[in-house]
């Protein structure tokens, strides 16, 4: 099944500094939608299928809620991106879901989130709250004995301001050594279900073992597909590493939001679908199989493509 909307452009302006480039909306919201009620979705977005992570922690922790998720899947992964690149296809997305009446949008991709989050906020206001993500650092280095800790992230991640800022106050000051991570293949074996493949342990086993080597305790998963790794990590590894990502950290501040903005839904589904999935990439049927392993059995979801006009 397609459903077709039009990519619109949003009135963005680059503004360029010393530090980084930053994107800034010159104009109003255009043609706002009415204030989301109740009973409206949450929305949650992500360059592929790793965002189901996050999914997945939300809708258990807001047993009553629906959930409609957005997978880019026609331009994942966004790791290799430039930054401009990144928040123009994240625009398009949080677009999206706005305009399917969700009541607030999780950016369930830490790669997103690094470049995206002011902005849109600025842009949507208060009535459309923005939720991001960061790798979850902070309890990692509160909780270390060995004073190392790694974490695994896209090139793009780690140039974020996000996690720098992390870094700076929390690790710094805490004489806590980071490891930083990245690995463009591992994206690729999750969304085509090849997390315990031989290529992937190969893979896992040649970037984490340094990290093993010299005597980091965490890691830290700071991309939403990596949880969906922790099978084949601790078939590795065993318990020579505690891992941590930000699932279940950020369903708690989006029912923080919900309850804030008197947005939670409190009444009981009528055995609706819980995950709806909405791809960009026409792979809906192919994704099909492997959504049927990553997404637990207690949770109803389905597919379906977007026709990008």
């Amino acid at each position: 099944m397609h459903l077709r909307f039009k990519l619109c452009s949003l009135p963005f302006e680059l503004l360029k500094s010393e530090a980084m480039t930053a994107i800034h909306p010159i104009y109003p919201l255009i043609d706002p939608m009415p204030k989301a009620q109740s009973h409206a979705p949450i929305g949650i977005f992500d360059s592929g299928i790793g965002g189901l992570s996050v999914a997945q922690d939300i809708a258990r922790y807001l047993p009553k809620e629906r959930i409609l998720y957005y997978a880019d899947t026609a331009h994942v992964p966004y790791g290799p991106r430039d930054d401009q690149n990144i928040r123009e296809l994240t625009a398009q997305a949080i677009e999206w879901l706005y305009r399917q009446g969700c009541k607030v949008a999780v950016v369930a991709c830490n790669t997103a989130s690094a470049f995206s989050l002011d902005y849109l906020r600025d842009y949507y206001g208060e009535d459309f709250p923005i939720i991001g993500l960061v790798p979850a650092l902070k309890p990692a280095v509160l909780q270390t004995k060995s004073k190392t800790v790694a974490v695994l992230a896209t090139p793009a991640t780690f140039r974020g301001k996000l996690i720098q800022d992390v870094m700076q106050r929390f690790a710094l000051p805490a004489q806590v050594n980071v490891i930083p991570v990245t690995c463009l293949d591992l994206v690729p074996f999750v969304e085509n279900g090849a997390q315990m493949s031989t290529a992937c342990l190969a893979t896992l086993k040649a970037i984490l073992q340094p990290v093993v080597d010299q005597g980091a305790d965490y890691l830290v998963l700071g991309c939403t597909h990596y949880p969906f790794l922790k099978p084949a990590i601790e078939s590795i590894f065993g318990q020579k590493l505690t891992l941590i990502d930000s699932g279940v950290p950020v369903a708690r501040q989006t029912a923080r939001i919900l309850i804030k903005n008197e947005l939670l839904f409190e009444q009981d589904q009528n055995d609706g679908v819980r995950i709806e999935c909405h791809v960009s990439g026409n792979n809906a049927e192919n994704l099909k199989t492997v959504l049927q392993y990553l997404i637990q059995d207690d949770l109803t979801w389905n597919i379906r493509n977007i026709a990008v006009e």
